[in-house]
């Protein structure tokens, strides 16, 4: 894709002017997104039980980068490098899939996936504090602080007490490393916002092929996969969810949003994340909702209106 192209110049202008509020084509990208990942839990889940961490994080980014590969060559979209670009790339393939994937999936094998998404729901505010400390144009407003406070308590209400009692004790560094992912992730995002005068699909296509070729030599080294069983079924279907889904198509939507919408507003997708998994279960599975799941979801809908603000201002126009 040229410089001049008419993506290049809208993805220039938005860098330009700084984040735009969240459209409604916004938010339902968020929440797409967030259906999206709510699935990688279970995917990883099932994996981690035949697959070894970094084997899971590789096959995970190679499966994602092979599949935007084949739609980027559909679509006719090229994405040149040059060495400062590679070298960006390499910083972002690590922290935004190297570290946290590779923390999740290690903690995945002694934590349940409910107390995962737990601590995964503590990614905004970290985000939130490493953009105030790293941008001009997404610093501390009072909706912000307000709205990813009530969206982790909605997060935690919704889970309930049985699994917030599972904090501490003898999974505590389990627990630690999700938080880590979460910190990691912060960063991500802010660091991802130097990326926005490039199309969606390139840039998520370079990041996970960065991945792969940087775990490659990691892998051969310290898990040597080769001498594994071949994984099940379930397992292979797993991996390809992984994949295609979970993380090709899934960081096309996140750059997309990061590129219009800044670091604060993408990471609200694990506020969501949890809230897609319990009413995919109850459409799909048949499973009984309960009053604290309904509390939960009212508590992170009051949270991603305050970060909104339009709501706020609409109540102050009629009372003004």
């Amino acid at each position: 894709m040229s410089a001049s192209s008419p993506v290049h110049r809208t993805g220039l202008a938005t860098a330009l002017a700084g984040p735009l509020p969240m459209a409604p084509s916004d938010w339902a990208a968020l929440a797409l997104l967030g259906v999206i990942w709510g699935g990688s839990f279970f995917f990883g889940k099932v994996a981690i039980a035949e697959i070894p961490p970094l084997t899971m994080v590789l096959t995970r980014v190679a499966i994602g980068a092979l599949a935007l590969w084949i739609i980027a060559r559909a679509r006719g979209v090229h994405m040149p490098l040059n060495r400062r670009l590679a070298a960006e790339f390499m910083v972002l393939a690590v922290i935004a899939n190297i570290i946290p994937f590779g923390l999740i999936a290690w903690s995945q094998q002694h934590l349940p996936s409910g107390l995962s998404s737990i601590l995964n729901a503590a990614t905004p505010l970290f985000t939130v504090l490493v953009a105030q400390a790293f941008t001009h144009d997404e610093k501390f407003t009072a909706g912000k602080l307000v709205g990813v406070s009530l969206g982790f308590l909605g997060v935690a209400v919704m889970m309930g007490p049985a699994l917030l009692g599972q904090l501490g004790g003898h999974e505590l560094p389990a627990q630690l490393a999700a938080i880590g992912a979460t910190v990691s992730y912060g960063f991500a995002a802010v660091y991802s916002r130097r990326f926005r005068h490039l199309p969606p699909l390139g840039i998520a296509m370079a990041q996970l092929a960065t991945s792969s070729l940087l775990l490659l030599p990691l892998v051969a080294l310290i898990e040597q996969p080769w001498h594994l069983p071949a994984p099940s079924l379930p397992v292979v279907g797993a991996l390809l969810g992984l994949g295609v889904l979970s993380t090709g198509l899934a960081y096309i939507l996140y750059f997309r949003i990061v590129g219009r919408n800044g670091a604060t507003n993408i990471s609200l997708v694990t506020f969501l994340v949890p809230v897609s998994a319990i009413l995919l279960g109850a459409l799909v599975l048949g499973e009984a909702l309960e009053p604290r799941e309904f509390a939960g979801f009212a508590i992170i809908a009051l949270g991603l209106a305050a970060i909104d603000g339009r709501p706020a201002r609409w109540v102050r126009g009629k009372m003004g």
